[in-house]
């Protein structure tokens, strides 16, 4: 179940975007709120899977180096999936 909005987020656009968002919108089969949400979310998630430059503590950092440079628990999985196409190449 979704969580319940709690949050009112207002804006102004242009009447030919509110005409495009519409279209895709009911398309979509969504209204206009959810529509605009979704896709919002959607590039808020692709902006920050793009992040490049991450701030962690020292204890979170040597963490993470310890797990980067731990042996490999089955290296021939790794084998196997390296050696696999990607669907895209298949």
């Amino acid at each position: 179940m979704p969580a319940a909005a709690t949050k009112t987020i207002n804006f102004r656009a242009p009447a030919a975007k509110q005409a495009l968002i519409d279209r895709a919108a009911e398309v979509s089969g969504k209204n206009r709120t959810e529509f605009i949400l979704d896709a919002s979310c959607e590039k808020a998630r692709e902006v920050l899977a793009d992040q490049t430059h991450f701030v962690a503590s020292r204890k979170v950092m040597q963490r993470f180096n310890e797990l980067v440079e731990a042996p490999l628990a089955d290296p021939e999985a790794l084998r196997r999936l390296l050696d696999t196409p990607a669907p895209w190449e298949r």
